[in-house]
């Protein structure tokens, strides 16, 4: 598992990345008198929603991404195309966070967040026929 160490430092990253984000968004919603929870009206404008989202954003986009993440570690993917995969989500994921949080044009939907969104996707994507390719061959 050494050779995978970088791997495994990035998969920690995305979940702590996660953890912290709901924190941040528990404890916004508790300093503006807000319920916990996903309760708030769908306003890009609304800082509180887009704390919500960019931690609901992680959340879903992080098992798909780290159950492949792991079987590739399981079925020999080489460790330096898993490491480029992981750290390009994690830039990815950081940029999409700070792209929603700043707000602006850039935060609506149909604009750079949606590409950030996407170019995450795509990425797991890859890992998943990556990782595919090397449990077949």
């Amino acid at each position: 598992m050494e050779a995978y160490t970088l791997s495994v430092i990035g998969v920690l990253a995305l979940c702590l990345l996660s953890l912290l984000l709901a924190i941040y968004s528990g404890v916004s919603k508790g300093r503006a008198g807000a319920l916990s929870g996903p309760l708030l009206p769908a306003d890009d404008g609304n800082s509180l929603y887009r704390i919500d989202r960019v931690h609901m954003n992680s959340v879903e986009a992080l098992a798909p991404f780290v159950v492949p993440a792991v079987l590739a570690m399981m079925v020999g993917v080489r460790p330096a195309t898993l490491a480029v995969l992981i750290w390009l989500h994690v830039a990815i994921r950081l940029a999409h966070l700070a792209v929603y949080l700043r707000g602006g044009n850039a935060a609506k939907g149909g604009s750079l967040r949606t590409v950030l969104y996407v170019s995450g996707a795509l990425v797991t994507l890859v890992l998943v026929v990556v990782t595919g390719w090397a449990a077949i061959y």
